[in-house]
């Protein structure tokens, strides 16, 4: 019987928290089931023999009780501009980390403004963006900026072979879009702007085997918020595949379909991190399978290290500032392979 730290997943349930309830369990931890639907809940954890405690996040006292006991939480139950504020107050007030998965600009915005100088003063740990948007893009552009302090540019190129959103991508994306006002933000000057310009169709140099490919520019993810939020680069620009953002924005794409014995789909990904300044250029390049699938390795992973004092900041704090990112990186093998180049 496991008898590792018990963390609590909320939306353990949801198509990623599934994935995080599997990796935790395959790691020692005993994960604690919750979420604002207990009748999911409560099928899930009569297939697992897991605790489950239904919780609405509009219920301060329920909130408590799904962190009794627990030494951590991870937040996977968007959308975050709605969940993430009361689950980071109640593990505030439990005295325990917080890590979530969102892939939200605003909600991540959010949340290193309203609580970074409460997380300070008592010592929290705080990570939100803990996934393959925000996450792994921070850690890969930290890995390169190597031993510059700084850089004018950070460039973040997604191939992906698709993509098949899951609801919660999906329900995301509203909620972003009508906090938008159907605008479009990207990161220039130092500052989050918000414009109606038509996005750019353009073509990326991907490293070999996937070479040259169509990407839409100005297609702005989580890694607006993460990558400055520590890093001296007053330029991060993000760019997506033409056919994933085709995938994304077609109301009839399906979602994600299992095709291995790990839950997986047949979706590979290769992300391009390339920092430069004046004429220098580095980068880091990770491939992988399943954008949704690798977030649990990575999310487990920084909970590993937090929970094992290995971390480098308190407050809240993205992944390449509290953790060492080249390592980290190291560590998610064989769910990623990683490259550093210059």
């Amino acid at each position: 019987m496991t008898t590792g730290p018990r963390v609590a997943v909320y939306g353990a349930y949801g198509h990623t928290g599934l994935f995080v309830v599997t990796e935790l369990r395959e790691r020692g931890f005993v994960p604690v089931l919750s979420g604002r639907d207990a009748d999911k809940l409560k099928a899930l954890a009569y297939e697992t023999g897991l605790d489950a405690h239904p919780a609405s996040v509009d219920e301060p006292a329920a909130l408590d009780r799904m962190l009794a006991g627990t030494a951590a939480v991870i937040n996977c139950a968007g959308p975050f501009a709605t969940t993430a504020a009361p689950v980071v107050e109640a593990a505030l007030r439990a005295g325990i980390p917080y890590v979530d998965v969102a892939a939200e600009i605003e909600a991540n915005a959010d949340t290193f403004t309203h609580f970074a100088d409460r997380a300070r003063e008592a010592a929290a740990v705080i990570v939100p963006a803990m996934a393959f948007y925000g996450g792994l893009g921070d850690l890969l552009i930290t890995t390169a900026m190597g031993d510059w302090t700084a850089a004018d540019e950070a460039h973040i190129a997604y191939g992906l072979s698709s993509w098949h959103p899951t609801a919660g991508t999906r329900a995301a994306g509203a909620v972003s879009r009508q906090r938008r006002d159907g605008r479009s933000v990207r990161y220039r000057n130092g500052r989050l702007e918000y414009h109606q310009d038509d996005l750019p169709t353009l073509e990326w140099p991907f490293p070999a085997p996937m070479g040259p490919r169509a990407v839409i520019g100005e297609f702005t993810m989580a890694d607006v918020v993460t990558v400055p939020s520590h890093l001296s680069i007053p330029d991060v620009r993000t760019y997506m595949a033409i056919e994933a953002a085709r995938d994304l924005s077609a109301p009839d794409t399906p979602s994600p379909a299992a095709a291995d014995e790990r839950g997986r789909s047949g979706q590979t990904f290769l992300v391009d991190a390339v920092v430069r300044s004046g004429a220098g250029e580095r980068r880091a390049v990770a491939r992988g399978r399943d954008i949704y699938a690798v977030t649990a390795p990575l999310v487990v992973e920084a909970l590993d290290r937090i929970l094992t004092g290995r971390t480098r900041a308190t407050g809240v704090a993205s992944a390449g500032e509290i953790f060492d990112a080249p390592d980290f990186l190291r560590a998610l093998s064989p769910h990623i392979t990683l490259e550093v180049r210059g």
